[in-house]
Order: structure tokens, then C-alpha cells, then sequence
């Protein structure tokens, strides 16, 4: 059932919490994000639904009797639940039956129509999103810096990093994808293996509505181009329009919602916090993926290509960041989230924990940008009503460089490279 060369995951411990505190749980997020490897490290038993020899068996279960399905030692993994959408009742039966806790684990890359189940499982099955690895996992960040510290107060910092810039471009290029890590492999292929996948398979399958490859590759390479940015939907669709005159509102906003039940889009909700003054907030969600490879893949684009555009690596040194901040916040019981208002004042990330303490975080690739970036942190700072909110934990320059040191300011700049959970 053990994986011997499995990396430890940090979305491990979170697993282990839940599954202590309920009597399922959902492990939802895209395909080759390690969820099954994780899940198999807990599980007791398993039933592979996607099994070419066994499936046909179990999907008949399913339809006669989906009861004997669960009849493994617990905690029992359900993998790629969603073949059976009738496991959803029969698990949340079973939960309300036995009484106790830590009994199934359900792994899905693919969230079923909102009409295959008949509850909610509230109360009954928790749900955690699984991202790719982060450059921690990866063992690229040395992890000398914790954010939980950081929100604890622990702000006198000092570190250095070895990851050059050269080796962060290859990162982003060969994404957090077990597969790459694992084999030390650094090249694009794995990433560009599964943007193929995903035009031609998944996307297709995910709702049963037919849908034009050429599209989905044109609307990938668009979202792409607008990483890491504001742009609405008809900035997308003028884009896709290049190429791609017959799309619609209505088309694009089927597409879409296909990737964001793929996992494969995951963008930054708007932050919005009371503030001293009246001050228009844009509320536009900022465009990104779960991964920063999916958007290289899809241009077909790798570590050289990259460098040479230094304004596009920003946008997907931000991706990055973005990735590797969610899976260090959420186990900390946090989101991510960004700032923009109408005198366009930002953050690039904030940070916001469900205990109310919160930091914002400017992103830059280099040394030249700290200055005004810190600038802004603190104007945002003193821009928030402390006597509603919190001031914030601390202010952050999340940089692509190799030191780790708090300013005079109080303002910390931080390496990617140094940051872990």
C-alpha cells in the first residue's frame, strides 16, 4: 500500500486531521497531483474504480448493490470516486451508520454535475484540495523561513538561498508534478504530456458536452498569455478572437467551467477589507492556474524561452509564488487572495487566515523593484481600519533573489527559495 519513494507531502498532515475529526474525506484536485500516492500512505484498503480489470466489476456494484464497495478495513480509499457517483450516498450513508470517525477517503480530479449526488455530504465527508508540489516539497526551497512563524510573530529573520534564476525558470517549466520530482527530471515534457491530456481527453469528458480541441488549446495558450492578471472575460475572448473568430460569451463560459471542475484554473479571489477611507475595490478575480507548468506547457515555451521575456517570467514567478502560498497557508487555515483599488494601489497576494490575522505580500523577481514595493505594502498598511481588522501579521517582498532579511522599515524580504509552511 506504501509508496517506498514517496515524498512526504504537507497536505499529509492536513489529511491525518481530518480524517480525525470526521467520518470521510474528500481529496479533490488535478490529475498526477499525487492524490491517490498521498491518500494510499493512510488507506488500509482500496478500491480502484478506474481499474481496467476490476471496474467493470465494481461499476456494476455500484448500480446493484453500492454498500459491498465499501466493505474494506478503514480508512478505505475510493480512488476517482466520481466513475460512481452513487459512492458519494452510500459513504455518507455509512458515515451516518457507524458513528465513527476516519472511515473513507474519496480521491476525485474531476468534480461530478451538482444532479449525480443526492446531498451534500455536510457534516459527514470534509474536503480538501490537493495542489502540485511545492518548491519545499520539491526540496528546492531550503525552508529556513516558516509562515506560521511569521503570523506568530516571529519576524527576525536571517537566510540565504542557493536557487538561482536560471533554476527557478526551469521550476516553473517543469512544474510541481510528482512524476518530474520524483525522477529528478527538470524537463517541460511531463507538464506539456499533460496539457495534451487535457485538450484532448479530459476536458472532453468532464461533462459529457463535446468541445472543440482547437478551442481548448486557444483558451489555455490566452490564459496563459494573461497570467497573473486582471483580464476579464472579453479580454480572453478578444485574444482567443485572433485566431478563433465563432466564440462566444456563452462558449467561453463553458469552457472554463469545465477547467475549473478539472482543476486545472484556480483564480485569485478578490480581497476586500475594511479600510479608513472610501475606496473603490476591484473585485476581479486575478487569472491563474494550479500550476505555473500548465501555462509554459501550453505556450510551448521552457526555461530558455522564458528568460528571454522578462516580463512574461514575472507573471509566472508570481504563479509560482501563488501555488506555493496556498499549499503553505491552507495548512495553517488560510487562502490566498489579492488587493487592487481604483487609485491602483496593490497586492499582489494577501494572505488572510480564518482566525483574522492577515499579511500582505508584494511579488518581485529581482532586487530593483523592493523599494517601491515596500512602499506600497506599508501605504496599503496604514490605508486598512485597524480598529475593524487586524494590522497585519507582517509585510512581505516575496523575491526571486537569495537573501532573507527584515529592513529597517520592518518590511521582510524573502526568497521564494526560503519559505516553507
Amino acid at each position: 500500500m506504501k509508496y517506498s519513494n514517496y515524498i512526504i507531502r504537507i497536505s499529509d498532515k492536513l489529511l491525518i486531521n481530518l480524517l480525525e475529526s470526521t467520518g470521510a474525506v474528500l481529496v479533490e484536485g488535478a490529475k498526477w497531483c499525487g492524490k491517490t500516492q498521498s491518500s494510499l500512505q493512510i488507506a488500509n484498503s482500496v478500491v480502484y474504480l478506474q481499474d481496467p480489470d476490476e471496474g467493470p466489476g465494481y461499476m456494476a456494484l455500484a448500480d446493484t448493490k453500492p454498500s459491498l464497495l465499501l466493505e474494506g478495513e478503514p480508512p478505505l480509499l475510493l480512488d476517482e470516486w466520481q466513475m460512481a457517483p452513487v459512492t458519494w450516498d452510500a459513504v455518507r450513508f455509512a458515515v451516518d451508520k457507524r458513528g465513527l470517525m476516519g472511515q473513507f477517503i474519496l480521491t476525485g480530479s474531476a468534480t461530478p454535475s451538482d444532479n449525480e449526488t443526492s446531498h451534500s455530504g455536510t457534516g459527514r465527508i470534509a474536503r480538501m484540495l490537493m495542489r502540485p508540489m511545492s518548491l519545499f516539497e520539491s526540496n528546492e526551497s531550503n525552508g529556513n523561513i516558516s509562515l506560521k512563524d511569521l503570523f506568530d510573530g516571529k519576524t527576525d529573520i536571517a537566510a540565504k538561498s542557493t536557487l538561482t534564476i536560471e533554476q527557478l525558470a526551469q521550476a516553473i517549466c517543469r512544474g510541481g508534478w510528482p512524476a518530474s520530482v520524483i525522477s529528478g527530471n527538470q524537463s517541460p515534457r511531463i507538464a506539456m504530456n499533460y496539457v495534451d491530456a487535457l485538450i484532448n481527453l479530459d476536458v472532453q469528458r468532464v461533462d459529457g458536452i463535446e468541445k472543440d480541441p482547437e478551442r481548448v488549446r486557444l483558451l489555455l495558450q490566452s490564459l496563459a498569455r494573461n497570467i497573473s492578471t486582471l483580464a476579464t472575460a472579453k479580454t480572453i475572448m478578444d485574444d482567443m478572437q485572433v485566431n478563433e473568430a465563432s466564440i462566444t460569451d456563452k462558449t467561453l463560459s463553458s469552457y472554463l467551467n469545465a477547467l475549473r471542475r478539472l482543476y486545472v484554473v484556480e483564480d485569485v479571489p478578490a480581497w476586500q477589507p475594511s479600510l479608513r477611507s472610501k475606496t473603490a475595490i476591484r473585485t476581479a478575480n486575478k487569472r491563474q492556474f494550479v500550476d505555473p507548468s500548465i501555462a509554459t506547457a501550453a505556450l510551448r515555451t521552457n526555461a530558455k524561452g522564458i528568460l528571454r521575456d522578462f516580463e512574461t517570467f514575472g507573471f509566472l514567478f508570481e504563479s509560482l509564488c501563488t501555488r506555493d502560498l496556498r499549499i503553505y497557508s491552507q495548512v495553517i487555515d488560510g487562502g490566498v487572495f489579492h488587493y487592487r483599488d481604483k487609485s491602483e494601489l496593490e497586492a499582489d497576494i494577501i494572505i488572510k487566515l480564518n482566525d483574522g490575522r492577515w499579511a500582505p505580500i508584494e511579488v518581485k523577481m529581482g532586487n530593483k523593484q523592493i523599494e517601491e514595493a515596500a512602499a506600497n505594502l506599508i501605504k496599503l498598511s496604514n490605508k486598512v481600519d485597524a480598529e475593524k481588522m487586524n494590522q497585519p501579521s507582517f509585510l512581505m517582498v516575496l523575491t526571486g533573489g537569495q537573501v532573507a532579511y527584515k529592513r529597517p522599515d520592518g518590511v521582510l524580504v524573502i526568497p521564494i527559495s526560503c519559505l516553507k509552511d
